[in-house]
């Protein structure tokens, strides 16, 4: 009884909690440890580039960025496929590239709504609730376990393999019924009724899904890529562990992901790389190359997405 009685009040504590807000303060603190470090360090920056030089490298590092979106659009498709949704004529990596550049939208959820309706016209509520909601999973997933390759430097790099363990059959219906805990918040923005049938609908095909994983991990990989070589073309006696700024990476880059207040985790991922990093690089030139990564990243979302906007656009007029 008393067990009981603890635990109600525990729950009536965090239903008073305005989670929103903290995200809102959460985001806003990263932002704002971006600015103060940018402006510390502003007589020390400098964005001249030589283009002569470095034009190759930039254009290498658009080339990872625009790679990682479609890695990760043919991840989402394999997700779909894992949960038992077969595709015809429909392109999902297409669509999945064109509507990337809804994440920098305020509200951080419109690109999941285009794909959660993109899913609903050839399949069921249910997979295209549940494919929509769990791609972050399987993001997060891939991102820590490239960070768990920390384990060489402290053993509690170990705990991030975690979220990989309910990525099968029979366990991932537990993320599924916590997915299933938010529907009361998604159910607003997509105009649904709310359901009964769980999984009902929900096939999943396979034991482990592996392809969505390996691509998510390329994903991610992908994007290092094209930040380490900003970093390069500024840090050119770069010493630094390449597994350990994958790690940092990685843990930055998931911060961005879990934070739905910041578009396209901007600001967040940004503040923590400079928080983890610390003087492991200097300030002016991991600013630099961040700015520049960020910069080339975005480029590649709305140059692929051009066609959607444009399309978005003449709808309006």
């Amino acid at each position: 009884m008393r067990f009981n009685i603890s635990y109600l009040s525990n729950r009536k504590f965090l239903k008073k909690i305005n989670f929103g807000g903290l995200k809102s303060i959460f985001f806003l603190s990263s932002l704002l440890y971006f600015c103060i470090y940018f402006f510390y360090n502003i007589d020390q920056i400098s964005f001249n580039i030589n283009l002569e030089k470095n034009g190759i490298n930039l254009s290498i590092s658009f080339v990872f960025c625009v790679l990682s979106i479609f890695l990760n659009a043919y991840a989402w498709e394999y997700i779909v496929k894992w949960l038992g949704q077969e595709f015809n004529n429909n392109n999902p990596v297409s669509f999945y590239v064109l509507t990337n550049v809804l994440k920098y939208v305020p509200g951080g959820i419109w690109h999941f709504v285009e794909r959660y309706n993109f899913i609903k016209k050839i399949s069921n509520p249910q997979i295209a609730l549940y494919s929509t909601l769990i791609e972050p999973y399987f993001m997060l997933s891939g991102s820590f376990l490239l960070a768990s390759l920390g384990v060489i430097f402290s053993p509690l790099y170990f705990f991030l393999i975690l979220p990989l363990i309910f990525l099968n059959r029979k366990l991932i219906y537990l993320v599924f019924k916590r997915l299933g805990s938010l529907k009361g918040e998604v159910f607003k923005v997509l105009q649904l009724a709310n359901s009964k049938d769980k999984f009902g609908s929900v096939n999943i095909i396979s034991f482990f899904p592996a392809r969505a994983l390996f691509l998510e991990i390329g994903f991610v990989l992908s994007k290092f890529t094209g930040f380490y070589i900003c970093l390069n073309m500024f840090y050119t006696t770069n010493t630094l562990n390449i597994i350990y700024l994958l790690v940092i990476f990685s843990l930055s880059w998931t911060l961005g992901l879990v934070v739905p207040t910041a578009p396209g985790g901007v600001g967040v991922f940004e503040a923590f790389l400079l928080f983890f990093v610390g003087r492991n690089i200097p300030q002016n030139v991991i600013l630099v190359s961040l700015i520049y990564f960020r910069i080339i990243s975005t480029s590649a979302d709305l140059l692929l997405s051009l066609p959607f906007l444009i399309r978005k656009l003449f709808q309006r007029i």
